[in-house]
């Protein structure tokens, strides 16, 4: 688990001061993660909300409903904030299935999947 790293500056008049401060409760993975597919619209999800496509929401195995992850592109550097509000992917090999919205921002929907960094705060 890497700890991110927050820089505060503080100014008192002419003088600078670097703070750091470590957020301990921040987990940081790379995985790969894939996109809902079109049947999927309108569908309830395991929370009960409609899975809307241009949303950015997320399903994840494990985490609570409502987390907020941020997910980079490794490939592009862009990223994006999903909300999980569903279970799964039931596939091994990913760990995180995002709304075809989400996976357009990020520049991986005609890919089917990628390789993304993912961060996100233990409540």
């Amino acid at each position: 688990m890497r700890l991110l790293l927050f820089l505060c500056f503080i100014t008192f008049g002419a003088h600078a001061q670097t703070v750091d401060i470590k957020s301990p409760d921040t987990v940081v993975q790379t995985i790969f993660t894939t996109y809902y597919a079109k049947k999927f619209e309108g569908k309830k999800t395991t929370s009960g909300e409609r899975y809307r496509s241009a949303k950015f929401t997320a399903a994840h195995r494990s985490l609570p409903f409502g987390t907020i992850i941020k997910v980079k592109n490794l490939h592009s550097g862009k990223i994006v904030e999903v909300r999980v509000n569903d279970r799964g992917p039931f596939n091994r090999k990913f760990s995180l299935d995002i709304s075809q919205g989400a996976a357009k921002a990020l520049g991986i929907y005609r890919l089917g999947y990628a390789r993304v960094e993912i961060s996100y705060v233990l409540k």
